[in-house]
């Protein structure tokens, strides 16, 4: 399974990157550059400055996301990844509508996808996701998908073969003259998981931001450039449960900036 899904989200990935040298297959894509700074963080060290590049794109045949924090953790260190980390998502999912040219619709659902992930970063954090996704129509939304995945961790880690259900969102209020934008994810993983290596705990990871559009707010252009707070909520953080001896349940707001480009 885990060689199946592997090579899915290469090819993949690999159909992404051909589209540079074929702008017929490429519909849309979006980069940015975020800068976040928070305290209160738990299991790592408490105060974390962040920087984040994302890439987003729609295409002929499905859709791709890709992010990677740059983490520092402001002259502390981790027990395991010293004074900085890395850690990364790459995220392509093809879509049933655009590959059969037919309408996979039913009520809010619009689209479905086979939705793909490959988690990596530092200190055997590699992860391989795959399952059905789905484009919701629901009135206000810029967008909403809903993804479901079944998780296989690399090696023996605990957390292998569990499911996890992730939404994503973006909602547009109009402010004055300019715009105040939510959007983020929720990665809730449903099951518990224990093997020779130890146990991995259910939990929940709620992640919104909420920015305030300052580049059209000062005749820079709209959804450029933007300024706001990033709320990251995580019960039983990487899957170890909260306990009176160590905290692992996460409440973190963080300012942000954010550059389109």
């Amino acid at each position: 399974m885990k060689r199946t899904c592997t090579s899915l989200m290469l090819a993949g990935s690999m159909l992404a990157g051909g589209q540079a040298m074929a702008g017929d297959l490429l519909q849309w894509q979006n980069n940015s550059l975020t800068y976040l700074y928070g305290k209160d963080f738990q299991v790592n060290p408490r105060i974390q400055q962040t920087v984040t590049f994302e890439h987003a794109d729609g295409w002929k045949y499905g859709d791709n996301f890709f992010f990677i924090d740059k983490i520092f953790y402001n002259g502390k260190e981790d027990a395991f990844a010293g004074k900085n980390t890395h850690y990364g998502e790459l995220s392509p999912r093809l879509s049933f509508n655009k590959i059969f040219d037919q309408k996979f619709e039913l009520g809010p659902i619009k689209d479905v996808l086979l939705a793909m992930t490959y988690e990596f970063g530092e200190d055997d954090t590699e992860s391989y996701l795959i399952g059905p996704g789905f484009d919701l129509a629901i009135p206000g939304f810029d967008y909403f998908q809903l993804n479901f995945y079944n998780r296989h961790t690399e090696g023996d880690r605990p957390g292998d073969n569990i499911w996890q259900v992730t939404p994503v969102w973006s909602y547009t209020i109009p402010v004055g003259d300019s715009d105040v934008l939510i959007d983020g994810f929720m990665d809730w993983v449903v099951d518990n998981d224990v093997n020779s290596k130890g146990e991995y705990h259910a939990n929940l990871h709620f992640n919104p931001q909420v920015k305030y559009d300052l580049g059209k707010a000062l005749n820079l252009g709209a959804k450029q450039l933007y300024v706001g707070v990033e709320y990251d909520y995580w019960k039983n953080k990487y899957g170890i449960e909260d306990s009176q001896g160590f905290k692992t349940d996460q409440s973190v707001t963080s300012f942000l900036v954010k550059v389109h480009f």
